[in-house]
């Protein structure tokens, strides 16, 4: 579980349910529940709309992958892959073969089986680069369901609100239903702005984090096993896989080795 978006989102909340108690609110009040038909509802409804049905039916499985996946460790991704390097320079590469189960990642077995059956160098680069390109266009997918769920429930926030100001104009005639129904017709921009500041746009810019990590780490697997296939020093190996990584990172890297 990734403790910094559960708990930032838990913060999130904590702090507007304090700020309507401290304020004097009754939370109940804000429970509507035409304005929260008009805002979930036609989000929703818009969402189905304009993606397909089977994405947006797996939009939780995105969800939970911001929640709970674990943040890739490069520096450990190196460290594997120099081990490998090592092991094919010294048994050769076709030994690797014995050591697939001590590989945790699939990408990386995917490489090196392809390397230890003589694969085309340009042929491994190629189908490792078209596998990475499709995780990141599912990544991006996932990522643009919920930043268009993020610019829509606030639209129909405003329609809610629109329509709430409309039935209260209409009722002029009553000057005590004026401000209850002010109140109602602002609860549905309320709902349209949690949705997407509280909700759907945090999750998507992790998801958008998390994209970035994995295409670094797939990144330094292609140079690893290239650079394997190649029949490179260790040291060599090792020099050119921490050239992905940050300053800091890298030193300390080459510190404790």
């Amino acid at each position: 579980m990734d403790i910094g978006t559960v708990g930032g989102l838990v913060l999130a909340v904590v702090a507007i349910g304090a700020a309507i108690v401290m304020g004097g609110g009754n939370p109940a009040s804000l429970i509507d529940v035409p304005s929260i038909l008009v805002v979930f509802g036609g989000t929703t409804g818009a969402l189905i709309a304009a993606y397909p049905l089977g994405s947006i039916l797996k939009i939780h499985t995105v969800v939970l992958k911001a929640i709970f996946g674990a943040a890739p460790d490069p520096a450990q991704t190196i460290k594997d892959l120099v081990k490998f390097a090592e092991i094919a320079r010294r048994e050769g590469i076709l030994s690797l073969e014995n050591h697939v189960e001590d590989m945790k990642d699939p990408f990386i077995v995917r490489g090196i089986k392809m390397a230890v059956d003589g694969t085309d160098p340009e042929l491994i680069r190629t189908i490792l680069d078209t596998e990475l390109e499709a995780l990141m266009d599912r990544h991006a997918g996932g990522k643009a369901i919920l930043d268009a769920a993020g610019r829509m429930a606030p639209a129909f926030g405003m329609i809610g609100t629109l329509m709430g100001l409309i039935f209260m104009l209409q009722n002029m005639d009553d000057p005590s239903a004026i401000g209850p129904g002010m109140a109602v017709a602002l609860i549905t921009t309320m709902y349209g702005a949690i949705i997407a500041n509280v909700i759907t746009g945090p999750i998507a810019e992790k998801l958008g984090a998390r994209d970035s990590e994995e295409v670094l780490v797939k990144t330094v697997i292609i140079a690893g096993v290239m650079s394997i296939q190649s029949g490179d020093n260790p040291r060599v190996v090792e020099s050119k896989l921490l050239t992905y990584l940050p300053p800091a990172q890298r030193a300390a890297i080459e510190q404790a080795a």
